[in-house]
This record gives C-alpha cells, structure tokens and sequence, in this order.
C-alpha cells in the first residue's frame, strides 16, 4: 500500500513544483485580487488536472486523436496566454482594497467563477499539462498490471498525487495573503507587471514549440 502513495506523492512533488505561468498566476491572484480569489482559481486548475486525468484514463482513443493535433492545441494556448499577459501587464487597473492590512477586497461570485475559469482554460490549453499527464498515466498503468488490483492501485496514486498538488496550492495562497500586508500598491503594480511578462514569456515559449511540432 505505501509504494503507490509514495509514487503519487513523488509524482505530486514534481507536478507542483513545476515552473510555469500557472504558479505565478496563483500567486499574483492571491496577491492582487485577495485569497478568496487565489482559491478560486486554484479550484479551476485543479479541475482542469482531475478532467485531463479522467481523460487520460478512460478516453485513450480521444486522447491520442487529440495529440494528433497538439500543434494546434498549443497555437491555441499560446494565443490564450498572449492576450492574457497582454491584458496584464498593459490594460488592466488594479484597484486594491485595505492594501497592507488582512482584509481583503469585496469579491462577487460571478468574479470569482470568472478566475476559476481561467485557471481551467489556463491549464488546459497548455499541451505539456496535456504530455504530462500522458506519460504519467501510462506509466502508472503500466505498473498498476502487475497488482492484484489495478484500479485501486491508480485510484491511490492518482488521488494522492491530486491531494498533494492541491495543498501546495492553498498553502501559496496562504504564503501570498500572509505576505499581502506588507505590500502597497506600487510593489503590487509590479508585480502585476512582472506576472503580465513571465505570461508573456510563456506565450511566446508554447508558440516555438507548436511550429516545431
């Protein structure tokens, strides 16, 4: 039992702390729009792992059919994170409320289901989240056949590696509303900056690699 709980939690480990546009996106919305919003929107990433990973499992032929067009798949998320980095670092306003004290700004539920979303699109149009899940879930399979129950043996490691990257993002959260106090708008506008050009980075990283493919 404790050899598919150490694969999901090495697995877990190496998924969570990949360098990506989806950790700094955690953090500038923790930081910039409150930690209501830093849980939605790792709601939605989360969402988008548990869809690619059902996918990935019961959808084989789907799946392949959709690597057959990764090209695309990343034109697509090189087009979604361009114009989001773009809309970050150049038009949108931050307005802050209690900035550097621990209350945190009104937020709507329609916002935050709006951050939610994309922290699904996010994640999803990205076709490294797409090719990781893929070999893992291959390589899990692969193992899980030689168990006397191989179903159970996913489930285990699967749900421990999704449990472990889930905490790791609540805990940036928290790490970013404890740390919010101490900003003020002008670190904040910065940061909005700098997030808006390690998106733009991202973008243009996923678009090389699509004329590759």
């Amino acid at each position: 039992m404790s050899a598919p709980i150490l694969k999901g939690l090495l697995l877990g480990l190496i998924l969570s702390i990949s360098i990506g546009p989806v950790i700094f996106a955690i953090i500038k919305q923790s930081l910039t729009n409150g930690y209501k919003a830093g849980y939605a929107f790792v709601m939605g990433v989360s969402l988008s792992d548990l869809t690619i990973l059902f996918i990935c499992n019961f959808f084989t032929t789907f799946f392949a059919m959709a690597l057959t067009h990764k090209a695309n798949i990343a034109m697509a998320g090189a087009g979604f994170l361009f114009l989001l980095g773009l809309y970050t670092l150049l038009f949108k306003e931050i307005t802050i409320e209690n900035i550097g004290t621990d209350e945190e700004k009104t937020t709507r539920f329609r916002d935050l289901l709006g951050v939610s979303v994309s922290g699904f699109l996010m994640n999803t149009l990205n076709p490294s989240v797409f090719l990781f899940w893929f070999a893992w879930t291959a390589a899990i399979s692969s193992d899980a056949a030689e168990t006397n129950n191989p179903t159970i043996y996913k489930i285990i490691v699967f749900g421990t590696c999704l449990l472990f990257v889930l905490i790791s993002d609540l805990a940036k959260v928290y790490l970013a509303k404890k740390l919010r106090p101490k900003l003020n708008n002008k670190s904040l506008v910065w940061i909005n900056k700098i997030a808006g050009i390690i998106i733009l980075s991202f973008s243009a990283a996923l678009f090389y690699s699509a004329l590759k493919y």
